[in-house]
């Protein structure tokens, strides 16, 4: 963890920072609005809010503030039962990815001419964002005390026709529940993983359609045999598809659950890797769907879940009573409201024209 911390975010900031700050003065911006993840957003944030554009960032994971029982982000970890339950953990985290990381990141702020800093990056981003617009309700984060800065906007509208719909769309005709299957697109190198045994979990299913969505992949990348009742697709459209699901399976990317969770769809997860565990965490804990804490589930496991999401109605149940959080949140509305806030102050403050040039 502390190697990909540090390899895929923080070595990146120097050349992010210094190709944001050239943009700037080829473009100056009134509002810098960027991916919670773009690290190179960092020394800009460092410096005072009079002397550098409001920034804006997008909550594309989990929400990177800290939770009451100290426990880290990545790793997975549920809610403390009994105060400590995580102490060791915390600990050996301190001390193998905490620490070693604050180090790499310090020498690379003060290379720049800035910091220290003593909390995590991604925790820092929320910190010292002018808004914070996480991409979820407040109902799939852990409650804590949160900044005032932190807005929950839902998820973002599908773009519409974004893929095609399939030629076989008529077999969805509601004669069988329909159970859709992806990877993503990030961890979707090895269709082994989850997408291949869900189908052999469900292929001897009668009463399922087992829908695929390879995630930009040929569906010829798939490994066989494909049971009679799966139907496999590069993409697709998830505005057709998400409302005709039953069941949504899943290696627990934040975009796509918080999108199935938007239309009732209950989940059954299965991942580990980038944010994953955290993700699916959530899932499980908020009973929206079952969680099955590992990188490459069984068939057996996924064929049991399955069915209990199914059979139970608690799941259906949470699932929609998540949508209609989902509904009744005005994204663009909280979108265009924080921008408004922003370009005023920026218009009121002293040489408000001068700001995104320095």
């Amino acid at each position: 963890m502390r190697v990909i911390l540090e390899r895929l975010f923080v070595e990146h900031i120097p050349a992010q920072h210094h190709g944001l700050e050239q943009l700037l003065r080829d473009a100056p911006a009134d509002v810098v609005i960027g991916d919670d993840c773009f690290l190179g957003l960092l020394p800009m944030l460092l410096r005072p809010p009079s002397t550098r554009p409001p920034v804006v960032c997008f909550g594309t994971s989990i929400l990177h503030w800290p939770r009451e029982d100290g426990a880290p982000d990545f790793l997975g970890l549920p809610p403390a039962a009994r105060p400590a339950e995580h102490a060791v953990t915390i600990r050996d985290h301190d001390r193998i990815v905490h620490q070693p990381l604050a180090r790499r990141l310090n020498h690379c702020l003060h290379e720049l001419g800035l910091g220290p800093i003593a909390s995590p990056p991604f925790e820092t981003m929320v910190r010292l964002a002018d808004l914070y617009w996480q991409l979820t309700v407040p109902s799939f984060e852990y409650p804590r005390p949160l900044p005032s800065s932190v807005k929950f906007i839902g998820t973002p509208p599908i773009i519409p026709k974004q893929a095609p719909i399939p030629p076989w769309a008529g077999d969805l005709d509601g004669k069988r529940k329909v159970v859709l299957v992806t990877q993503g697109t990030v961890a979707n190198h090895d269709f082994n993983l989850l997408v291949t045994p869900t189908l052999a979990a469900l292929a001897n299913e009668p009463d399922l359609l087992v829908v695929v969505t390879a995630g930009g992949r040929p569906v010829e990348d798939i490994p066989g045999p494909i049971p009679g009742n799966a139907r496999l697709a590069s993409y697709l459209p998830f505005e057709w598809i998400l409302p005709r699901t039953d069941v949504f399976v899943t290696n627990g990317g934040y975009g796509s659950v918080n999108q199935a969770m938007s239309f009732g769809v209950p989940l059954v997860c299965a991942g580990l890797t980038e944010d994953k565990a955290d993700v699916n965490m959530r899932v499980g804990w908020f009973e929206v769907g079952i969680n099955l804490e590992t990188n490459a589930p069984t068939p057996e496991a996924l064929r049991d879940a399955v069915r209990t999401v199914l059979d139970r109605e608690k799941y259906r149940r949470r699932a929609l009573l998540m949508s209609e959080e989902f509904r009744m949140t005005d994204t663009r509305g909280e979108i265009v409201r924080g921008l408004d806030r922003l370009f005023q102050n920026v218009a009121h403050r002293p040489h408000a024209a001068s700001i995104s040039a320095k």
